[in-house]
């Protein structure tokens, strides 16, 4: 077998063991998601969870099927998930808790009518987080690093376009609407709550990530001058 044929013997089973990955992964969210809801509920007669699963998951297959034909590297780094500094470590066990509750207070709610949220700020909340999350797939096709962990490799390179021109972290600005509109997709005030605590953890996440950044980064430093803010323009 010629060195030509191996590379592409070796392509086709990387691409077919990313493609069970990310299946798998695909698989488990959206159960873990369903059993989350539907447990705490106590009934699957929970509209606002089936409409917000939907709203979630469609478009998240057709990009996981478009970026895994266009950019499979994307779908790679997305699926690594280890944090290597200590800091990020440490962030990311602090912000578990209000996730969780943000995530699991809903079910509760609705169980026990907690909320009285009206259907048209419900669809608004639904509304929100389709927006947030295209807002999210679409940062992730501008930049095909946008990695889960904090990590930079060899050959990056300092995104400058489209919405890297505005604001210095977009993904996070994605992130934030989408934690923060959850709750109200879900049928729950409560769950905002805990739901608001997605702020600071991304305030700090972010900190400790241009450490690295320009650290570690070609070219970040002189981006940080031309895009002065991180999350939202004129503030921060």
């Amino acid at each position: 077998m010629n060195t030509e044929m191996k590379g592409t013997f070796a392509e086709a089973i990387d691409r077919k063991s990313l493609k069970k990955t990310v299946i798998s992964r695909f698989s488990l969210l959206f159960i873990a998601l369903g059993a989350v809801y539907f447990l705490t509920a106590g009934t699957f007669r929970y509209w606002e969870a089936w409409a917000y699963m939907i709203t979630i998951f469609i478009p998240m297959i057709v990009f996981l099927g478009y970026m895994f034909r266009h950019d499979p590297k994307f779908l790679e780094r997305r699926m690594r998930t280890r944090e290597k500094r200590k800091e990020q470590k440490l962030i990311v066990t602090l912000g578990a808790l209000p996730i969780l509750l943000a995530f699991v207070l809903p079910g509760f709610d609705e169980r026990f009518g907690w909320s009285d949220i009206s259907l048209s700020v419900t669809i608004a909340g639904i509304a929100m987080v389709l927006l947030s999350y295209l807002m999210i797939l679409y940062v992730f096709k501008t930049n095909s690093y946008a990695a889960r962990v904090v990590e930079v490799e060899k050959e990056q390179k300092v995104i400058t376009s489209g919405p890297y021109a505005l604001v210095r972290h977009p993904t996070y600005v994605g992130v934030i609407i989408l934690y923060i509109a959850s709750p109200v997709a879900l049928g729950s005030y409560w769950a905002l709550i805990p739901a608001l605590f997605i702020i600071p953890v991304i305030v700090a996440r972010i900190k400790d990530e241009e450490k690295e950044l320009q650290d570690s980064l070609e070219g970040y430093k002189e981006y940080t001058q031309k895009v002065k803010y991180r999350l939202l323009p004129g503030l921060w």
